[in-house]
């Protein structure tokens, strides 16, 4: 695959993903209609379970680079992860805040784990 080819990929993947991390954080922060953000635990941990599915699979490097960074890394979201702990800590909610972090941080790296164990068996 040409570089150009890989990029213009990057670019279309990379929307794809965006798109889809935009309609599973609203579909899920809909119905749970909580200060909480589960759309966006929702979305990472999926994300996570993702990435390590692919990284199972052991990718060659340019389809590692489509679905991999572009799908998963515009799908995925650290910063508004980060930027919901912190509201939620500024509105007093600490318990809120420090479980957003831990129970994102426990369910990202074993959905990640458990994605790579399932991507290696195929």
């Amino acid at each position: 695959m040409t570089a150009a080819l890989v990029w213009v990929g990057v670019f279309v993947v990379g929307g794809l993903g965006a798109v889809a991390r935009l309609t599973v954080d609203k579909a899920v922060s809909q119905r749970a209609g909580w200060s909480f953000p589960l759309g966006t635990l929702a979305v990472n941990v999926s994300g996570a379970l993702l990435l390590g599915f692919l990284a199972g699979l052991a990718l060659p490097p340019d389809l590692a680079l489509l679905a991999g960074t572009a799908f998963v890394g515009s799908y995925t979201t650290f910063s508004t992860w980060m930027l919901e702990t912190h509201r939620l800590a500024e509105e007093r909610q600490i318990w809120p805040a420090l479980g957003n972090i831990v129970i994102s941080v426990a369910l990202g790296l074993a959905a990640a784990l458990l994605g790579q164990s399932l991507g290696a068996l195929l």
